[in-house]
Parts: structure tokens; sequence; C-alpha cells
């Protein structure tokens, strides 16, 4: 029940009800909830500008996640990036040249993406700048690793290429040392053992027992086993590709015969004295682009420094040869 004011009036010297008027309520009733109105929207105004929900905290959260994440990302992005940068380093400079490939450049190695906006879907966003920024990165270091990839591919190639050519060049002495009675005439000049007349030997003279073993110099084909050379008697030649052909005269007899493929290392045949020859030995030659070279440069797959040290000394020397 509320409670009956009264007010003093001076005229009649004595107190009187306050009557309050239907109106004048109605208006203390509107002030009343205008202003519990404007006050609970102050609140919740002010409430949601400085208290966060337990949603808008989650929601904090989760983009503070993503932020750290972002930021890790770029940290691993970092280190792939120093690795990768080691490996194309290597690959310019020891890869690439040790196979006679021209270095990659550096404008085709970074080269960026052009054409129009590939991140504008990740525009208009609170850390879209780090976001499209990482996502740049990402693509580059994607791109790099794919141009280093197609570059290995190519090396692996070259390598193999280079492996075949390396297994093809005639890179061993024809028979073992331990067979070798001696070394009896290298290439240059020498005296002819019929006619005594001083002229060039294009091969290399190796002195063995009737039957020791000869092997092949290289990997490649057999394209002669005859004794139709004048002066070579029994004889094989093997095409070993690029241009480099090796010769084995005076055989005894043969162990391999023609269009027959041999490795490095194949017994193909016997020292013998066939042909024009004065004893038992092995004469080897070596052809480049047809044309004959020196073979004691193609020694050094099996013999060691020294073992080559005195065999250059021998060869070195103006004697007379056996053929």
């Amino acid at each position: 029940m509320s409670k009956v004011k009264y007010y003093y009036d001076s005229e009649s010297l004595a107190y009187r009800k306050i009557e309050r008027k239907k109106g004048r309520t109605l208006k203390y009733i509107f002030t009343f909830l205008l202003g519990s109105a404007l006050f609970g929207f102050l609140f919740v105004f002010l409430a949601s500008r400085f208290v966060e929900s337990p949603r808008e905290r989650a929601l904090a959260r989760e983009l503070q996640h993503m932020e750290l994440q972002y930021k890790l990302l770029n940290k691993k992005m970092d280190q792939a990036q120093l690795v990768l940068a080691n490996v194309e380093e290597r690959d310019n400079a020891i890869y690439r040249l040790y196979f006679e490939a021209n270095p990659i450049p550096e404008e085709q190695r970074k080269a960026g993406f052009g054409g129009i906006n590939r991140y504008k879907d990740l525009e208009g966003f609170d850390n879209s700048k780090l976001i499209i920024e990482t996502n740049k990165r990402m693509d580059v270091l994607m791109k790099e690793i794919v141009v280093q990839s197609r570059s290995l591919d190519e090396i692996a190639v070259l390598a193999e290429d280079k492996e075949k050519f390396l297994s093809a060049i005639p890179s061993i002495q024809p028979v073992n040392i331990e067979d070798l009675t001696r070394m009896a005439s290298g290439y240059g000049y020498r005296t002819d053992p019929f006619t005594k007349v001083r002229k060039f030997h294009f091969g290399m003279d190796f002195t063995a027992p009737r039957g020791t073993p000869i092997y092949a110099s290289g990997d490649g084909v057999v394209v002669r086993a005859d004794n139709s050379a004048t002066g070579y008697g029994n004889h094989i030649r093997i095409d070993h590709g690029y241009g480099y052909v090796s010769l084995y005269a005076h055989l005894y007899k043969y162990n391999v015969r023609i269009n027959q493929k041999v490795k490095r290392g194949d017994l193909i045949g016997f020292v013998g004295s066939t042909g024009r020859s004065e004893a038992p030995h092995l004469h080897y030659e070596i052809f480049k682009d047809d044309e004959r070279i020196n073979p004691i440069n193609f020694y050094y797959g099996n013999l060691s420094a020294e073992e080559y040290g005195r065999l250059l000394e021998r060869a070195s020397l103006e004697n007379q040869s056996l053929d």
C-alpha cells in the first residue's frame, strides 16, 4: 500500500492530502521506463565494448592460435628456404658444373607470379596481411622446389649418361701388371725391329708370355676380331662409343666375336706373336675420333700412382719396338 503524503496549507493553517493526478503518474512511469531503457542500452553497449562474452573469448583464443600457427609456419618456411638455398647453390656450383650443364639463372628460380591478383579472396580481414604474405611465400617456395626438382631430374639423366661415358672410356691397362715381363715400347718415335729405321710407333707394346690374358679396357662392342689388317695379325677392335676405339694386336687367339658387347675387365683374348711381331707381346692402341692418341693417359683405372710413374718413365724411353 502506497504512503499518503500531505502538504501544509499556509492559508488555512492546516495539512492537506496531496492528490496524485493520473497524467502525472503516467509521466513518471514513462520517465522511469525511458530512463531504464537508456540505462540498459548504455550498460549493454559498454559491456559489449569492454567485457567479452564466452563466445568472443573463444573466438579470440582461436584467432591468437591462428596467428601463432602462421608465425610458426613462417619460421618453418625460413628454415626450408635456407635448406633449399644450399641445395640450389650446390646444384649450380657443383652438380651442373660437374656434368657440364648451364646453371639455372637466379631470376628463373625466384620468379614470382604475374597476372591477376591470386589473393583477392584473402583481403578485407583483420589478419589479411599476415595471411596473404604467408601464402605468397608458400607459393614462391613451392615454385622454387618444383624448379629444383626438375633440375635434379635433369642431373640424374646427365649422371646416368656420365656413368655410361666413364664406363666406356678405355681406362685400364689391358694386361695385368703382375703378368707383364716388361713394358717394351711406348708411343712415339722408335726403332723398327725389322728395318732398324726410326719411325713413329702409334701404340704401346706390353711383353708377356704367350697365352697371357688380355682384358677389355672399357665397355663397348667388338667391331673387329680378325687378321685381315696388315701387320696386326690376329687383332680385336672395340668401339666404346663417344669417339673412342681400342685395338689389341698380335693375339694368340680370341675370346670374343664380332658384335659382342663387352664390359671393362672382360677377358677378350690372349697374348701371341701373330702378324708383324718379333716376340710375344700385346700391341695396344687407342683412337679418338679416328685419330690415334697416346694410351699412356688412360691407365688411371687399375694402376697405383707408383706403378703409373714407373710405366710413364719406361714409355718415355726411345728404344726398339716389337712390331
